[in-house]
């Protein structure tokens, strides 16, 4: 039986890479997959928090799982690449959605708006470092 806990999809240059993460939340095992093949295993961990280290793709990306504790035996999971946080998710905001990611170290996000008309759909704008970068004709 696995104890998968967290799982991102990570964009980088040379593709789409699956990170996996289980974690054994009494005996404290971590293992890291990168992509279905086990990178990192370690078994019966005295301490349940703390942070593994691991490489991602043929750039060799660095990359990290930071574990957290929370109330009780609640556990917080956060993954940073090239020591940023790294968030896969959507983030709704009032008029639409947000897509948050790093390029370099810039820090950018996709919004998503409706256009409020059926034919032209949904509007997409790119915004890299607060500035919106126009659309080419």
């Amino acid at each position: 039986m696995t104890d998968i806990v967290a799982v991102w999809d990570v964009t980088l240059s040379d593709g789409i890479h699956k990170i996996e993460f289980e974690h054994g939340s009494t005996s404290g095992k971590r293992v890291i997959y990168v992509d279905g093949k086990e990178e990192i295993r370690k078994e019966w961990m005295f301490s349940l928090v703390g942070k593994e280290h691991f490489y991602i793709g043929a750039a060799k990306t660095k990359a990290s799982i930071c574990i957290l504790s929370g109330k009780g035996y609640v556990f917080k999971y956060i993954l940073e690449i090239e020591g940023k946080n790294f968030r896969k998710y959507g983030e709704f905001v009032d008029d639409g959605t947000e897509t948050h990611f790093s390029v370099g170290n810039h820090d950018c996000y996709i919004k998503a708006v409706s256009s409020g008309k059926r034919r032209e759909g949904i509007i997409h704008t790119l915004i890299v470092d607060n500035r919106e970068i126009p659309e080419i004709p």
